[in-house]
Order: C-alpha cells, then structure tokens, then sequence
C-alpha cells in the first residue's frame, strides 16, 4: 500500500510500524517531562483537566510513543498496528 502525501508523516515507520499499542489514560514516562505530543499532528497529551490537551490515548507499552485517535484512525491500516490489552 502506497503511504499517501500527508504532512503528518514524518518518518515514523522507522519506529511505529507493526507495533502493538493500546488505550489508556495519559502518565507521563518520564518524571522529568510534564506532557507528550501525538507523534503525528503533535495534539499535546497531559495529566489534569488543562485546556486545549487530550488525557487519553494510543500508546506504545512503554509510554513512549502516545498517537491520538484522529491520526490513529487514519494511520492504523498503513502502520498495521495491533491493539492489545494493558495489564
């Protein structure tokens, strides 16, 4: 499949394809950092209430990597993601 022209893909197949991700509320992975940014539109993600963020995601298990629903709909066939459960 083709990739199509979107200013959202930067290079992140080299990190995101295939991977397995799930749902779940925002936490920061590290201590030293308040937020994190959709990998693709850069939608800021953060703890509380704040104006303007998302609480809630894609992520990697890691916390690392955090997608929001919109760029997930849009990219889930191309980067063929797996969904899977968090324990």
């Amino acid at each position: 499949m083709q990739e199509p022209k979107d200013w959202r893909l930067t290079d992140q197949k080299r990190y995101l394809n295939e991977k397995a991700l799930c749902w779940k509320r925002y936490q920061s992975a590290n201590p030293d950092n308040d937020h994190d940014h959709c990998e693709f539109c850069f939608t800021k993600f953060m703890e509380g209430n704040t104006q303007n963020t998302l609480q809630e995601g894609y992520t990697t298990f890691d916390g690392y990597y955090w997608i929001c629903s919109s760029c997930y709909e849009d990219f889930k066939d191309i980067f063929k993601w797996k969904i899977k459960r968090f324990n």
